[in-house]
Formats: structure tokens, sequence, C-alpha cells
């Protein structure tokens, strides 16, 4: 028998494949995880392998948010209609922030036609790849921030500049939103300054997946990000902001044993005739203000995050 028809070559194959490639047993147990997956994800393979979904080991989302394991589970429906499915999902990545992936999820057949299990098989979004290689970029010629992994206020502050001249000369639109990361002191104070550190790197990946790649991601103050969205007015601005709060639903931060509630508040405004940067970041703090003292507000009575707000 020739050595490529040996079953276990097969194995080796998908093993070493970039892709991910995950295999489930009908309960949800992981059965396969190759290199790939653990590429896309930082989950490693003894880490996953024997454990079920519903340990949200890997949490699926779409545009909506988190999908729960149950008959909305994609996982679930697969079994339940024995039909591939094909989407674009986001995976909730060891680090704690979401990766956006398009994910092929196929049933797997017995003799019998039964279903015995399913494969799931992604890969990163190609506009998440690009943007990592634009900002290795950066990096080289000092305009990163370390900590967050985002261009530094300098240059933010350069790009914010280049746009508002842009819009002065030929009225080309665009809009801001700031992006705060609520009581960074206290993580600070309770975990330590590494878990602060954490929780930065943490929304900003979140921030660098959410957006498009033409949209710049960059950190503004210590507890604070701005994003500069280019070709975009009111409506764009309005609606970019009413999808992130549902995308940041599915990052979270694990700190040794406990499980890290990290909120942010959000602010934005568009460019308008005769702005400079102070005034047009003046109506944004202004929004990003009032969305904190709703979140606040919510919170003492005990209620979900208010709109402007979102769990991370």
């Amino acid at each position: 028998m020739s050595e490529l028809q040996d079953p276990e070559i097969f194995r080796t194959v998908l093993d070493i494949l970039q892709t991910g490639v995950c295999v489930v047993d009908r309960t949800g147990k992981i059965l396969f995880w190759n290199q790939g997956a653990e590429r896309v994800t930082g989950h490693k393979r003894h880490e996953v392998v024997g454990r079920g979904c519903r340990d949200n080991i890997l949490i699926h989302c779409n545009d909506q948010g988190c999908v729960a394991c149950n008959a909305a589970c994609p996982i679930s429906h697969t079994l339940q209609e024995g039909k591939p499915q094909d989407a674009k999902m986001q995976l909730r990545h060891k680090e704690g922030h979401p990766v956006h992936v398009r994910m092929l999820i196929s049933p797997i057949r017995d003799a019998h036609n039964s279903i015995i299990g399913l494969v799931e098989s992604f890969d990163e979004s190609k506009f998440t790849s690009e943007w990592d290689r634009d900002l290795s970029t950066l990096s080289s010629h000092g305009c990163m921030d370390e900590i967050s992994g985002v261009p530094n206020h300098d240059f933010t502050q350069f790009h914010l500049t280049e746009n508002l001249t842009s819009f002065a000369r030929y009225r080309l639109p665009f809009g801001v939103i700031a992006i705060q990361i609520d009581r960074l002191e206290h993580f600070r104070a309770n975990y330590g300054r590494p878990a602060g550190d954490a929780v930065l790197r943490v929304v900003a990946q979140t921030m660098k997946n959410a957006f498009r790649p033409t949209d710049f991601v960059g950190r503004w103050v210590d507890d604070q990000f701005l994003v500069i969205l280019v070709n975009c007015g009111d409506h764009g601005v309005q609606k970019t902001w009413e999808r992130i709060q549902k995308i940041v639903t599915c990052a979270g931060l694990r700190w040794w044993s406990d499980e890290l509630l990290v909120t942010i508040s959000m602010g934005y405004s568009t460019a308008q005739a005769n702005d400079t940067i102070e005034s047009l970041l003046n109506r944004v703090q202004d929004s990003l203000k009032q969305a904190s003292e709703k979140r606040a507000a919510a919170a003492a009575v005990g209620s979900q995050p208010s709109p402007g707000s979102a769990q991370v």
C-alpha cells in the first residue's frame, strides 16, 4: 500500500493545515483540534480536546451578539437540519478578543447516513490579516502604542488632522467614535498594572477586528481610544455605533481565576462645516459623557448597560 493511502496520513494533513479544523460529536464534545485552530483561536489542543462546547471554550457570535448553546447555536442548528452552514462568525480568542472568521459547519454521517458528529472549518477574515500587516509597518516607524498595540496618540492626532483637512477642502465626510474603558483604575488598583494593560489590549484588539480596514483605531488618552470612520456620514456613524455595541459583547477577559467584567462607553460625532479638532472632539466627548452617565445610572439600579455602553 502506498504511504499516501495510509489513513493516518490524512489525519496528519488535517492537523498541519493553517485553516482551523474542529471535530465534535453529537453532544458537542471536541474530538479533534488542529494546528490551524490553535493559530486562529490561541487555544492549544490539550486545552480543548475532550471538553464540550457548553464550556464556552469557543463562543460563537454573529452580528447580533453572542449565540447561546440552544437551537440558535450553529452546531445545534446543523445537527437538527442535517445541512452544511456557511456563515461569518466571531470566535473568542484565548486572550479575550473576538476573531472574525468565515466558518463552514458540516455534518459527519456514518454508513447508515446517520449524523454522528460535525466538522467545523474556519479561518481569519482577510481584512484582519491585512490590518495586522499595516500595523507592523507603523510599529517600525515609532507610531504604535506598545501597550495596546494600536497607533499612539501622536499618530492618531496626525490622522485626525489629515481627515479634517480633507473634509474642509473636499467635503469628504468622516466620523469619530470615542471608546472609553470604564473603571480602568479599578482594575489596576485591585489586580495590578499588568491586568489593566491586559484590559487595554483586549479592548484594542476587539476594536481592530470590529471596524473596516479603511477605518482607523488609535489610542487617545490612558483609558480611551478614538476610531476615525472614513467616508462615513451621520447615518453611517450611527449604524456603526449601534453595531459595535453588539459586537463587543463577544469579548471577555479571564485574569487568573477571575472573570473580569469590563464595560466600555462610546460617544460619537461627525465632521461639520468650520470644525476644528477641538470643536469636533468636544462634541464627541459630550456624547461620551452622556453615555457614561447613563451607564452609571443604569448600574446603580441594577439595570443592563444603557445605549452607548457595552460589556467587553
